[in-house]
């Protein structure tokens, strides 16, 4: 279990659009040897084959692309614009990757040590890390399970999301608010509920990726959120006159206003993502960097966040994308840990939650795995 490690990242001065604020977070230093650039794609809804017997169907709006040189210099970002002329282009034809990691080979390779080009699908790496949570079902065939539970799992799993689209006021306040200079990723909040983490190495990877927040997805709650709550207050701050007698200390005062905003939103508003400890996975190993996805601990009464992340050797994040889960996703979660905890025996899971058996039984129903159980449970 491991904490996220987001060194070198500062929170600047929130913005406020209804009820979405947007935290810019700022590096003094960009991160040298990573870039990332975005791929789209002209369908939607479409399939990823995992493996020869596996198949992961969702919604796939773009990918992101990783460009990494292996001794440190500076990557390039390639082909984060394609231009007639006339601007822009709003969509490339691409074809869907066959995974969801997947190695690019060919040209537009950066030069320099062992460099590569990483093409990735954005938070689907951490969705299907939470759907194939003890995916297997039962490991020892107890009578309670059906015969579907053991020999077919918990296929099929299925999660509702809401592309950023959806979701009201986001898309106003995308194009409204001031992207910093430096700033490398946001924070967003729906009614001050944290609902979505975002980090990249470099600044000119933010001004081009800034956009494709509506492209992501957002959980029911973040859209109900954004619905129905009213706007939220803004921060703001006073300096006493009084002890103002020069630039210099108007100065002084205004950085330690802004140090203070910083370490206020670190403890309080950021707090439940920081302040967690989460199981990573490895997926992909770039070089000095490593592309993981991973999942929080499923404590109930906790606010929970999946994601994925690119960390650099020292385990600082370079890339960051989350994911909040709702109150049932985390239950289902936590039924699911316990009862892997205990062989999937539902009598010494419910004594070890407190709880008797047609009590643990009627959970998983409620949770929506109730074609596991047979009848008389």
């Amino acid at each position: 279990m491991s904490r996220l490690d987001l060194s070198g990242l500062t929170a600047g001065p929130a913005q406020v659009w209804g009820a979405v604020r947007l935290v810019p977070l700022v590096r003094a230093e960009p991160v040298t040897g990573l870039r990332l650039h975005r791929e789209l794609y002209e369908d939607g809804p479409g399939t990823v084959q995992a493996d020869n017997r596996t198949s992961y169907t969702s919604y796939l709006p773009h990918g992101f692309v990783a460009d990494w040189t292996g001794d440190g210099s500076p990557a390039a970002s390639y082909g984060s614009q394609l231009t007639e002329g006339r601007g822009p282009v709003a969509c490339a034809p691409l074809h869907f990757p066959r995974k969801l990691v997947q190695r690019r080979r060919g040209k537009g390779r950066p030069s320099g040590g062992a460099a590569g080009t990483l093409r990735f699908l954005p938070l689907h790496l951490a969705l299907d890390g939470y759907l194939a949570l003890h995916f297997g079902g039962p490991s020892i065939v107890w009578e309670e399970w059906t015969r579907r539970a053991v020999y077919a799992g918990l296929t099929p799993r299925a999660e509702r999301a809401y592309r950023g689209e959806a979701v009201p006021g986001l898309d106003d306040a995308l194009r409204v608010f001031e992207i910093h200079p430096g700033q490398c990723g946001v924070l967003l909040y729906v009614a001050d509920a944290l609902a979505a983490a975002f980090v990249v190495p470099h600044p000119d990877d933010y001004r081009a990726l800034h956009a494709s927040l509506l492209q992501d997805l957002y959980g029911e709650l973040m859209y109900q959120y954004a619905l129905y709550g009213g706007p939220v207050p803004e921060f703001t701050t006073r300096i006493a006159a009084e002890y103002i007698s020069s630039l210099a200390q108007l100065r002084s005062a205004a950085e330690r206003r802004q140090q203070e905003w910083a370490a206020q939103h670190a403890e309080l508003m950021a707090g439940e993502l920081l302040d967690e400890s989460y199981a990573a996975r490895e997926v992909y190993r770039m070089g000095q960097f490593r592309l993981s996805r991973f999942l929080p601990p499923f404590a109930l009464h906790r606010t929970q966040h999946i994601g994925e992340t690119i960390t650099d050797g020292k385990g600082r994040v370079a890339y960051l994308k989350t994911f909040r889960l709702s109150d049932k996703q985390v239950r289902r979660g936590h039924v699911l840990h316990r009862l892997a905890a205990h062989e999937w025996h539902l009598g010494r899971t419910a004594e070890a939650m407190g709880i008797t058996g047609e009590e643990l039984a009627r959970r998983i129903g409620h949770l929506g795995f109730e074609g596991l159980l047979k009848r008389h449970t």
